[in-house]
């Protein structure tokens, strides 16, 4: 069946001899076979300079005089590699402390702070309000009271109360004449979103159409998505060092928990 495999290879028939194109295909690419081709330029995280200078600095203390770019290149990966893994541990860290459970069915409320704080200050102004009444109520017995024979403690009462009662019309002056203003002013108009002609002004803005009416009250279909901003604060830090076994018993946390 040699005659009918001959027939069959198309590139016997077409004169073609795939060991010889084989071998000179290796032979023209030879020099690319085994070499290691990158698609950009293997650039340094720190300023190569500085850190050769600094490191040269530090090894001249431990009697080493020459270092070569590539300790300064991989240096510079290297930081940039734990720069890299701090700030996403850091990132984590704030996440967890800003979660809220308030909504979450499996977490139930047990004190709430907030609210006995406002029950103590209602509370303290209520007390304040109390005291400041039996206050006006003895500063008034004392300026209705016609004793002819005044002692300095009665006289210090009345002009106290003297005092008191033109702060109050004082006030009461400057409260009417306030009224007065905002009545001459007239009640403040409040900007209609549904407006023809704010749409018509924030068209390209909204996304809307000002010229037809069917898109006058409807609003936007694209809703631009806010880019949520973590927020990273030195107790952060603190707690991420914290955790670190390099860090927990550094110089540099105890200088943080001083600030």
């Amino acid at each position: 069946y040699r005659d009918d495999d001959d027939i069959n290879d198309v590139a016997s028939m077409a004169g073609v001899n795939l060991n010889e194109e084989s071998a000179r295909i290796m032979a023209t690419n030879s020099d690319l076979v085994g070499t290691q081709i990158q698609s950009c330029k293997d650039e340094p995280f720190l300023a190569a300079i500085p850190l050769h200078k600094r490191i040269l600095e530090m090894a001249k203390k431990l009697g080493i005089t020459d270092v070569p770019a590539e300790v300064v290149t991989f240096i510079s990966h290297a930081t940039q590699n734990r720069l890299r893994t701090v700030i996403e541990k850091v990132t984590v860290i704030t996440q967890h402390r800003m979660e809220s459970y308030k909504d979450d069915e499996w977490y139930e409320q047990a004190t709430d702070v907030r609210s006995q704080l406002k029950f103590f200050e209602q509370l303290e102004r209520l007390e304040k309000q109390r005291k400041d009444e039996q206050e006006r109520e003895i500063l008034l017995k004392a300026a209705k009271s016609r004793s002819r024979q005044e002692d300095p403690e009665q006289a210090r009462l009345k002009q106290k109360a003297k005092e008191m009662q033109q702060q109050e019309l004082a006030q009461m002056r400057q409260r009417d004449a306030n009224l007065t203003a905002l009545a001459a002013i007239g009640p403040r108009k409040k900007r209609k979103l549904d407006s023809p002609g704010l749409l018509t002004v924030g068209a390209e803005g909204l996304g809307m159409s000002g010229g037809s009416q069917a898109g006058l009250g409807t609003p936007s279909s694209r809703q631009y998505a806010r880019q949520k901003i973590t927020r990273v604060n030195l107790r952060d830090f603190i707690f991420y060092m914290e955790q670190e076994r390099e860090t927990s018993h550094s110089l540099l946390l105890y200088r943080a928990l001083l600030k």
